[in-house]
């Protein structure tokens, strides 16, 4: 059956195209960027900064009490109230809050005032403002940690650029919020990272769990490291605690120009235009936050090359960031030869009188952009599971483009295998909730350590 695509479809994507050659190039690069992010001398022009969490217990299953999580990751921010009983009796309670777009730019104070205010509003509304509960802060951004209750921000991604937060220790912008209020009693006495919380609520179930990872507005992981490994931690050499789970900051792999081999003329429109040019390189080939942009940029060449959609150019295509990362998800769930997704996605747009070859070629970017995403993730892990030198693993895996995109698991999973060498095992576990119970669990060890001091 000759191909409905046309060839110059075909040649927009062949950059997004990752052969097992580039793929096992990525896994070396990689290596040699997360060894010198881990050792305290190439640590300070390292790009995979591999930042210490000071988070050295993983769960035992008997961790008990109250705790209150706060989850600000990107384009979400919840509020939780988590009990830890037996296994069966634990009980979550959250609520998600409508952030403001204009608090991701505007000051920090506003924003750490309104996190506050969503707190307060919380505890209020589940009658415990008077008790005195432990708080884990998951803030998925760049920090580097100095204890497991301070965490400096190194930079904001993901669209945020609030003033006065960088270089700042975020636990104390939101205790002194909290504290400006005066109406609760919170003791903030952990911050972690997403990722963090996702290899802990998925190791509370799967003791063999050693890996976080998350796909969604942005992508990064964390993985169990031997303590003697993690150089930049004062205490490596000493510390009586077998493990630290690091936290690799890998968005920022190829921030260096080691990834150039693997990027498109189309990630460099978008990285332009980002407040962080130049930053973050691995997610933005990676994450839900562009991959929809990426396909648009490549829809928008071929309609002004008269390739599609016989050169209609429908207004709302035209404009930025108006195809989310969503519409490849529903596009791919569509079987072989039907369009039900595909046409919605198109009515969406304003897109009408579409052909089959339209739809074929809209369905082929998408699976290019997602399929590369999906190599560069597999490529990371494999790099991860090397570096440990274990032969047998779980990982824990959160976000959108994970959750939502009907092929992601299948071809992390494929990808992974072709790569790692024989014999390895790996399970890929959507992890519950490590935004909410990840962080409770985080605090209880930490409440468990100063318990112990």
């Amino acid at each position: 059956m000759p191909s409905l695509v046309s060839p110059e479809v075909e040649l927009a994507i062949k950059g997004f195209i990752l052969d097992q050659e580039k793929m096992a190039e990525v896994v070396e690069r990689m290596t040699k960027e997360l060894k010198m992010g881990l050792a305290k001398d190439t640590h300070p022009r390292a790009v995979i900064k591999c930042f210490v969490t000071y988070v050295q217990d993983l769960p035992t299953g008997k961790e008990r009490g109250r705790y209150l999580a706060l989850d600000l990751g990107g384009s979400n921010f919840r509020v939780l109230m988590v009990t830890l009983a037996s296994d069966s009796a634990g009980e979550t309670i959250s609520k998600s809050y409508d952030f403001p777009k204009s608090l991701m730019t505007g000051s920090g104070k506003a924003l750490f005032d309104f996190l506050a205010e969503c707190l307060a509003e919380f505890c209020k509304e589940n009658r415990v403002e008077d008790e005195t509960l432990p708080l884990g802060f998951t803030f998925s951004f760049p920090c580097q940690q100095k204890g497991i209750a301070k965490g400096v921000l190194v930079a904001w991604t993901k669209g945020f650029s609030c003033e006065g937060v960088v270089g700042k220790n975020v636990v104390t912008l939101l205790q002194e919020a909290i504290e400006r209020r005066g109406d609760v009693k919170i003791n903030t006495v952990a911050i972690l990272n997403d990722t963090v919380g996702t290899l802990m609520s998925c190791a509370y179930h799967h003791p063999n769990c050693r890996i976080g990872l998350i796909v969604g507005t942005g992508s990064n992981a964390c993985y169990v490291e031997k303590t003697v490994n993690a150089e930049c931690f004062e205490g490596y050499q000493t510390s009586p605690k077998p493990s630290m789970i690091i936290n690799c900051e890998w968005g920022a792999f190829g921030d260096n120009g080691v990834l150039e081999f693997v990027r498109t003329p189309y990630d460099k429109i978008i990285d332009k235009v980002t407040p962080n040019p130049g930053k973050q390189t691995f997610e933005k080939c990676i994450s839900g936050m562009y991959m929809g942009e990426l396909v648009r940029l490549v829809v928008i060449e071929m309609i002004s090359k008269d390739v599609m959609f016989h050169g209609d150019k429908s207004q709302r295509i035209q404009k930025a960031w108006s195809f989310p990362s969503s519409y490849i998800s529903d596009i791919e769930s569509d079987p072989p030869g039907e369009y039900r997704a595909c046409n919605k996605v198109l009515n969406d747009l304003g897109i009408i009188g579409s052909q089959e070859s339209d739809k074929e070629a809209l369905k082929l970017i998408c699976q290019a952009v997602s399929s590369r995403s999906a190599k560069l993730c597999a490529c990371g892990l494999v790099t991860i599971i090397n570096k440990m030198n274990i032969n047998e693993v779980a990982i824990g895996i959160d976000g959108s483009v994970y959750r939502f995109h009907p092929k992601y698991h299948e071809m992390l999973q494929f990808h992974m295998r072709k790569l790692l060498k024989p014999g390895v095992k790996f399970e890929l576990v959507a992890s519950e909730d490590g935004s909410g119970r990840g962080a409770a669990l985080v605090a209880a060890t930490a409440v468990q350590n100063t318990a112990k001091l």
